[in-house]
């Protein structure tokens, strides 16, 4: 008789309804006729998104200690619950801002690889081993890979395509590399095995942690591993992008923190300096690159890896504290992305070109809402009070100063003042000249109204705003995800 292990299927529950979300989305590219394809895959796709945000909330529920299963491959807990129902929110957000995208045909296929993506995520997030965390990272990064390209009449979206899956594959083959490295020095694959066994050559170790923190670094987007960020964002779909820039970032940073903690903790005097130094690294080089661009998402690509550096802070913590406050910044962080990024999108088509600095010109006065969501975004980003940025920052140094690295504040806060340089400049463009001024009308007249795109930004602006004044309960929340990890 064979001896199966015991599958608990509402741990999976997440993954599984987003794998039938793409299911019925490829079904839909064959069997609904064309008209009809791309309201049946994005109803799908959603619904899958908002099923898997409410199983997820369910997990976390129904788990007050975390439960190994399926053989110590993957665990179920508070900490991956809370992830899923970020990733879950933030897929559905970007559902409705891929609506108004124009694109020749593979729309149903366009939605199932999103679907596809977000699952890979949300097994990511529940990875116990070696293995199952390099095959979930793969997953998502397949699907990222062909939804980049996916854009198959721009020349610019094969070219972001072509170096993503290059980069990604080096970044992939570094982190199977370490891992290969670490199961050699332990002869163990899963995290706390890792953890429990006496290594028979510490050097084999030390490298194999450094190979798995640089290939984890790639998917975070943190300098120095950021190179492929700004030419991916820019030349990506935009509702790609957005995707990528808020979901990656939640998987990629949830993982590098359960895994530096569960399966090194001996070794944490080391990988908490080398994570500090690249996150003061990713600080200077996103804001200092930022200031010399002008394509508006090339801005947002720089200035996603300097939030990376935020966000790493935390980690280099290692402390429930850092952990509360990277869980509490990646909600707004995750909604003012997505939100930025589809106002992008919707400037992009009325001008019928990509956004420069330029083309923001007068859209405050033309599009007031945009201006004013892109407004409320900018200084969320930048860290402004009544938005969920500030008190995302505040929690970050707050852990950093508890755990005695009170240089990383500075660097911080020096980052923060330094960002508003670019932050602020886009809102005065919005708003201190006018598109007529500059001969920038919106190609082919007023566009149409976007009633999904607006729905898309209203979501994120109340997340942006309305986590300033929930921050408790977020954080109370983070608290409880916290506790799952063995500090």
């Amino acid at each position: 008789m064979i001896d199966t292990p015991k599958v608990d299927w509402l741990a999976l529950s997440p993954v599984l309804a987003l794998l039938g979300a793409s299911g019925i989305a490829l079904l839909a590219a064959v069997l609904v006729p064309t008209w009809l394809r791309k309201t049946v895959s994005a109803v799908a796709v959603f619904a899958g998104f908002v099923v898997a945000a409410v199983f997820a909330g369910i997990v976390f529920d129904e788990t007050p200690q975390p439960e190994v299963l399926l053989s110590e491959s993957m665990i179920r807990d508070q900490l991956g619950a809370v992830a899923q129902l970020i990733l879950g929110i933030t897929g559905a957000v970007v559902v409705f801002a891929a609506w108004s995208e124009r694109r020749r045909g593979h729309d149903a296929e366009y939605y199932a690889l999103l679907a596809a993506a977000g699952a890979g995520m949300m097994f990511f997030v529940q990875a116990e081993n070696l293995m199952t965390l390099f095959l979930g990272l793969e997953w998502f990064s397949l699907c990222l890979y062909i939804l980049v390209a996916i854009d198959t009449d721009r020349a610019t979206s094969l070219e972001a395509g072509l170096k993503y899956v290059i980069v990604g594959g080096f970044g992939s083959a570094v982190l199977l590399f370490g891992s290969a490295l670490v199961f050699g020095a332990t002869g163990e694959l899963g995290f706390s095995q890792i953890a429990e066994a006496a290594a028979g050559d510490e050097a084999f170790l030390v490298a194999g942690l450094a190979m798995i923190i640089a290939g984890l670094a790639f998917k975070v987007s943190a300098a120095p591993f950021h190179m492929w960020t700004p030419d991916v964002y820019q030349g990506a779909p935009t509702s790609v992008t957005a995707f990528m820039s808020a979901a990656t970032k939640t998987a990629a940073l949830v993982v590098t923190l359960r895994v530096l903690v569960t399966a090194f903790p001996d070794e944490s005097e080391i990988w908490t300096i080398a994570v500090a130094v690249i996150a003061c690294v990713s600080l200077a080089w996103g804001n200092l690159a930022a200031l010399a661009q002008q394509d508006v998402k090339r801005i947002l690509a720089f200035s996603s890896v300097s939030h990376a550096g935020f966000m790493l802070i935390a980690v280099a913590a290692a402390s429930e504290r850092g952990t509360e406050a990277l869980l509490y910044y990646l909600v707004p962080y995750s909604a003012m992305s997505v939100g930025a990024f589809a106002i992008v999108a919707a400037r992009e088509r009325e001008l019928a070109a990509p956004l420069t600095l330029e083309g923001l010109a007068g859209l405050g006065w033309e599009r007031p809402f945009y201006g004013a969501a892109l407004w409320v975004f900018m200084l969320g980003m930048a860290g402004f009070p009544l938005t969920g940025g500030f008190f995302g920052k505040l929690f970050i140094f707050s852990a950093a100063y508890e755990a005695g690295d009170w240089w990383l504040v500075l660097v911080g806060v020096a980052a923060t003042a330094l960002s508003l340089a670019y932050y602020l400049n886009i809102v005065r463009w919005l708003y201190m000249r006018s598109g007529a001024e500059l001969r920038l009308a919106p190609a082919g007249g007023s566009p149409s109204r976007e009633l999904a795109l607006g729905v898309a930004v209203t979501a994120a602006v109340v997340v942006t705003i309305g986590s300033f004044f929930a921050a408790q309960p977020i954080l109370d929340l983070a608290s409880d995800a916290a506790s799952s990890l063995p500090f």
